[in-house]
């Protein structure tokens, strides 16, 4: 008698089929970053399989980044995403230093990040539904009925009062043991950071930046007249100091400038025994650092990494931030801690816009004291977590081959490499057509190093930017199928 053959896979490779399965449940989002998913003994009687095949798949898809486990919890979709995604390659800039000239397309961008019949995946701005508006318009609603008419004055630089004191006690979370008397508001991230090249800089001084660095940071040194040094730097733990290092011994550097805890546009994060070796390089060399922390509460971890200014022994660190990435961008509150540059920054504020409007600083005051501020926060991470993670599969999944995208702990921004004979700006315009904005790569570098990257916004994950994702996917297929 003949046998039949069997089309059932041998034992030692179901493991592998369930490891693809759940795989394929948290890409189709029944199971979101952070969710539970079912136990061991759960999967072992639905798939109807040994308790060690089931293991063994929970094993590998936790080798894969996956999902992670939890003592005496459980296992749960990993807030990292799939970490064997294809990752950007590590920037090699020019070696010399550039003028930047970028502010035509920048505001070509701009314009187009602010029309409402475009699916907006370009302009890092916060997902709005995610704010606490209501509750905003409410505290303020009330300080502009009951406040005194002192409200009404000129809040001169430090700033309130009441709004340092709140920012001095959540900055110990982050190793900084600074008092209100050490900060400085002011008007937005962009002001603090305009403040501080302000106060280390002239025309034609050398500012050694990350490579890809925020065009809004370009601009600034563009407008102050300086010139920009890209520095090499990792698409996960940020700035090369091997590279820096080379940098400040063959070239006059005035100030170094970095986005440490998640970087726009890598999202890359300076693990923080690095940060320690940044900051001690600089006081070697007695240059100030000029860090921009404004997305380090968006972590996707367990924890909040430090900043470099927690390592800072000389007051060479300037601290820069803002709440326009978690409470508002238009109330446009931010704030320096700027340490041996204060007394600087405060005249430099005083001098350029004399006051950051008092309301604002009031309401993010109140705002912060009620512990409302840690309840928003809490929210915002699960949420941007969870669309990083889909909007990068999703580029995996519709983007050709050759693509590679950045695995950011934090933050909102996804940082996407495309084939080498696709420009950016051509798909730029082509996306244009299609009802869909996104970051060209080009306003990232002042050299244009970056013709062939793009930046993506994952602030909000919905169905009709899914679509619109989908499209663009397409674009970029038929652009890289070109010869």
């Amino acid at each position: 008698m003949v046998k039949q053959s069997s089309t059932r896979k041998p034992q030692g490779f179901r493991y592998e089929e369930i490891a693809d399965q759940v795989t394929q449940l948290i890409e189709q989002g029944t199971y979101r970053p952070g969710d539970r998913i079912p136990s061991v003994r759960q999967m072992s009687l639905q798939k109807e399989v040994s308790i060690s095949s089931v293991l063994q798949a929970y094993l590998l898809l936790e080798s894969r980044g996956v999902i992670e486990a939890r003592p005496q919890s459980g296992y749960y979709v990993s807030r990292h995403g799939n970490l064997n995604l294809p990752e950007p390659e590590v920037s090699s800039p020019s070696l010399d230093p550039s003028r930047v000239n970028l502010h035509e397309l920048v505001m070509m961008v701009m314009r187009d990040s602010l029309n409402p019949d475009l699916a907006q995946l370009g302009a890092a701005m916060p997902n709005l539904e995610l704010l606490p508006t209501e509750r905003m318009n409410r505290i303020m609603a009330r300080l502009a009925r009951t406040a005194s008419r002192g409200m009404h004055r000129y809040q001169l630089p430090p700033g309130v009062e009441e709004l340092r004191v709140q920012i001095a006690q959540r900055a110990v979370n982050c190793g900084c043991q600074f008092s209100p008397s050490d900060i400085v508001i002011t008007s937005g991230g962009t002001e603090a950071i305009d403040l501080c090249l302000h106060a280390v800089c002239k025309p034609g001084d050398i500012v050694a930046i990350e490579s890809p660095m925020y065009f809004g940071t370009l601009q600034i040194i563009e407008v102050q007249g300086l010139r920009a040094l890209e520095i090499p730097t990792n698409p996960r733990d940020g700035i090369s100091l091997g590279a820096l290092q080379f940098a400040i011994e063959h070239n006059p550097i005035k100030a170094v400038v970095t986005i440490s805890n998640f970087s726009n546009p890598h999202g890359s994060c300076i693990p923080d025994e690095k940060k320690k070796d940044l900051v001690e390089l600089l006081e070697r060399y007695d240059i100030p650092l000029i860090d921009n922390d404004v997305s380090g509460e968006l972590y996707f971890t367990e924890k909040r990494p430090l900043t470099t200014k927690a390592y800072d022994k000389k007051g060479l660190v300037m601290l820069c931030s803002s709440f326009s990435k978690d409470i508002s961008p238009s109330l446009r509150v931010g704030w320096v801690a700027p340490g041996r540059y204060k007394n600087e920054v405060e005249w430099l504020k005083f001098t350029l816009s004399a006051a950051t409007a008092t309301l604002p600083q009031m309401a993010i005051a109140e705002f912060l004291e009620s512990g409302g501020y840690d309840h928003q926060l809490r929210r915002i991470r699960r949420e941007y977590a969870n669309n990083v993670v889909m909007l990068s599969q999703a580029v995996m999944r519709t983007f050709p081959a050759g693509t590679r995208v950045t695995r950011p702990s934090g933050g909102y921004v996804l940082w996407v490499q495309l084939p080498e004979n696709v420009d950016s700006l051509e798909l730029y315009s082509l996306a244009l057509k299609g009802g869909i904005t996104l970051t060209p790569g080009y306003l990232f570098s002042p050299s244009n190093h970056f013709y062939n990257f793009i930046r993506l916004n994952a602030a909000a994950w919905n169905l009709s930017i899914e679509r619109a994702l989908e499209r663009l996917g397409g674009m970029v297929v038929e652009l890289a199928g070109r010869s």
